[in-house]
C-alpha cells in the first residue's frame, strides 16, 4: 500500500487536512474518503480529522487501499523491468504480447505477467499508463496505484512524459524529417482499423530518418497526440508503411505475429518524487535484420 506524504510548508500553514489532500497531494475526494475510512490519514503519525488545521513542518501521510476485484491469472513470463519503485513499473514489453487482458484475448498478456511479477497480490488492479499494440515492442509504464496512474495520464504528450519510437518502414520517406498532421478516424465498418479522414480527430506526429537501405528506412517517431495506431496510419499515409504491418501494409513471414515498431525511449518526471527517469531500449534483433536484407 504505497504512501503519499506531504511536508506542510509555510504557505500551507493553517490549511485543513482535506484542503492539503485535494490540492497539495492532488488526490481525489474518493481516494481521500477511502483512506479516511480505513484510518489511513495520518498527521505526524496520528489519525487526523478532515477539518484539522495544519502547522508548518508537520507531516501529512495517506495510504490508500486498493478496491477489491477479481485478479487475473498469474503467468510466468520473462519480464524485463527497466525501472521500479513503490509507485511505478517501467517494463520492456516483447512482441507479440498483448498489453492487457480482454474478453477476446485468451493468450497470456502483460497484465498476467505483471501480476505474477508483483507476487500475485490481493487486491490487484492493473493500471497501464500508455498501451502498446500486441505487435509493438518496447518501453511501457504501469502505475501501481490509481492516483499515480491519474497523474501520469495527465502528463501524456507533455514534456514531462516523452516517448519515442523506432520503425522500419517500407520504401523511403518523402523528406528526411518533418511533421505529419493528418486527422485519424475509425475506418467505416471496421472494429480496429483506422484511416486518415478529415472528419477524424487531430493527429500530429514528428518523424526523422535515421538510416536508409535500397528498399527500407529506419525512422524515429515522436507523438504529439495519442490516436490509436497513429504512427502506423501516418507512415502508411506517406507511402511508407511499417514493415510487416498486416493492417496498413504487408505482413512478413519473418516477423511472426508482430511488425517493425518499437518503443525505444522513455523520459518522464516522476509524478510523486519529481525526479527524472530516462530509459532506452535498443532496436530488437529481428527488426535490425530487416535492414540487412
Amino acid at each position: 500500500m504505497p504512501a503519499y506524504r506531504l511536508m506542510i510548508s509555510r504557505e500551507m500553514d493553517g490549511s485543513t487536512v482535506r484542503h492539503a489532500v485535494l490540492y497539495g497531494l492532488q488526490l481525489s475526494s474518493g481516494q481521500y474518503k477511502r483512506a479516511k475510512f480505513h484510518g489511513q490519514v495520518l498527521l505526524d503519525g496520528t489519525p487526523a480529522m478532515a477539518n484539522a488545521r495544519l502547522r508548518e513542518g508537520q507531516l501529512l501521510e495517506l495510504r490508500i487501499p486498493e478496491k477489491e476485484n477479481t485478479p487475473p491469472e498469474p503467468c510466468e513470463l520473462p519480464l524485463e523491468v527497466a525501472f521500479e519503485d513503490e509507485y511505478l513499473l517501467l517494463v520492456d514489453k516483447p512482441a507479440p504480447l498483448p498489453s492487457a487482458s480482454s474478453a477476446r484475448q485468451s493468450q497470456p498478456t502483460l497484465e498476467n505477467a505483471v501480476y505474477r511479477y508483483l507476487g500475485s497480490p490481493t487486491p490487484f488492479v492493473y493500471r497501464p499508463v500508455n498501451r502498446l499494440d500486441k505487435g509493438t515492442s518496447g518501453l511501457m509504464v504501469v502505475a501501481k496505484t490509481a492516483h499515480v496512474q491519474h497523474l501520469m495520464q495527465m502528463s501524456l504528450h507533455t514534456d514531462d512524459f516523452v516517448r519515442e519510437y523506432l520503425a522500419v518502414l517500407e520504401g523511403k520517406l518523402p523528406k528526411k524529417s518533418g511533421v505529419i498532421e493528418l486527422p485519424i478516424a475509425k475506418a467505416e465498418g471496421a472494429t480496429v482499423r483506422r484511416e486518415v479522414n478529415p472528419c477524424g480527430k487531430a493527429a500530429r506526429t514528428f518523424y526523422w530518418t535515421l538510416r536508409e537501405t535500397e528498399s527500407r528506412t529506419l525512422a524515429g517517431f515522436r507523438l504529439d497526440t495519442g490516436r490509436t495506431h497513429q504512427i502506423r496510419v501516418h507512415a502508411s499515409a506517406l507511402g511508407c508503411p511499417v514493415a510487416g504491418d498486416f493492417l496498413y501494409g504487408t505482413e512478413l513471414d519473418t516477423l511472426a505475429g508482430r511488425f517493425a515498431l518499437h518503443s525505444c525511449h522513455c523520459r518522464l518526471r516522476h509524478p510523486v518524487t519529481g525526479e527524472w527517469i530516462e530509459r532506452v531500449s535498443p532496436l530488437p534483433e529481428e527488426l535490425e535484420r530487416l535492414l540487412q536484407e
